[in-house]
């Protein structure tokens, strides 16, 4: 299938998930536009062969996630070095009040930091298994398994008690 036909099946059948899931990344309904642009354009702006509608929604995913991570710490590095140029800047606003569930899940997500809120969507709302979180993130499982607790804690902390998840299978060799 040529690029342009995956592109546009791609953006049709599955365009509502990808916003979906960079908003619960970003929290913000024109951050999550962006970011879904800017991994539609690093996907595609290189011809692929052999390409899926099912390749290239995970190549998608992946570039969210890069994005989204890659952008969380040039801030975090500009926040640390803003203050050399001697502005001041800060965003204002007054935050609308918290209503309902979805606006009380996307306060406890801002709270948590870019590592811990990538593994908890990828956890939790992607409901991806540890490991495959660590491989979609690209660190370790034990590694993952610290952001998913911390950030375990912090939710539970604003949003109560979090479902139990169910105990990952145990490979190798099985007991009596």
């Amino acid at each position: 299938m040529p690029d342009d036909d995956v592109l546009t099946t791609l953006a049709r059948e599955r365009g509502r998930a990808l916003f979906g899931y960079a908003y619960l990344l970003t929290g913000d309904r024109p951050a999550a536009e962006d970011l879904v642009q800017e991994a539609l354009v690093r996907t595609f702006a290189r011809r692929r062969t052999g390409f899926t509608p099912d390749d290239a929604e995970a190549y998608v995913r992946r570039a969210i996630l890069t994005v989204y991570l890659d952008d969380a710490r040039r801030r975090r590095r500009w926040t640390g070095v803003r203050h050399l140029l001697g502005r001041h800047d800060e965003p204002g606003g007054d935050p609308a009040p918290a209503v309902g569930a979805v606006l009380d899940v996307q306060a406890a997500l801002a709270t948590l930091a870019p590592q811990e809120r990538a593994a908890a969507v990828l956890r939790w709302c992607e409901d991806l298994t540890v490991p495959e979180v660590a491989a979609r993130m690209g660190l370790a499982v034990g590694t993952v398994k610290r952001y998913l607790s911390t950030a375990g804690h912090k939710l539970e902390a604003r949003l109560g008690p979090l479902p139990e998840d169910e105990p990952e299978p145990i490979t190798g060799r099985s007991l009596p």
